[in-house]
């Protein structure tokens, strides 16, 4: 890993860990994307895991989160912070999204919170992979940022494995047809 990355991994971490917790209520996002008790969950790019034992405390002893990053210094610092808590309905994988080790109609909930604008250049393979693992009327929700993703919904919902379904809040969801 490059020493850009180190410093931008290490960037990131400053933000989420200190920073973001003054603006954003991660458990009002995370019921605001559809996860509840017993949920199996999908976060796509989770970064230092700010989102990550939240959702594994709204899904309970029931439900499972997936922590899912391309950064083996993302995945690296995710464990530690599973470990610290006991949390153990989470765990994390070093893995490309758009080829996951999840099983077929696995997933409840996938969600892309700060993430989806790095992706947009494989929107195609990455919705044919959540399309795979989603359950039968899974949702996939986004965090709508600064950067409009609206120009996105054709190619989200085109072939017609996703439908929009409603925005809460600054989420946007999809759901598996």
């Amino acid at each position: 890993m490059s020493t850009h990355d180190r410093v931008e991994a290490a960037f990131i971490s400053l933000i989420h860990d200190y920073l973001i917790r003054l603006f954003v209520n991660a458990d009002k996002m995370l019921l605001s994307a559809g996860i509840k008790k017993g949920d199996n969950v999908l976060e796509v790019g989770c970064g230092p895991g700010f989102f990550t034992l939240p959702a594994a405390e709204i899904v309970g002893e029931d439900g499972y989160v997936y922590a899912n990053d391309i950064n083996p210094i993302f995945i690296k610092k995710v464990e530690k912070k599973l470990r610290k808590s006991s949390t153990t309905n989470a765990q994390v994988m070093l893995e490309d999204v758009t080829k996951t080790s999840l099983e077929n109609d696995s997933i409840d909930v996938a969600f892309f919170f700060g993430v989806f604008h790095n992706l947009t250049s494989i929107l195609d393979e990455v919705f044919t992979e959540m399309h795979r693992i989603l359950k039968p009327d899974g949702l996939i929700a986004i965090q709508k940022s600064g950067k409009p993703i609206e120009k996105y919904l054709p190619q989200i919902t085109k072939d017609g494995k996703f439908e929009f379904l409603e925005q809460k809040e600054r989420v946007i969801l999809f759901k598996k047809k």
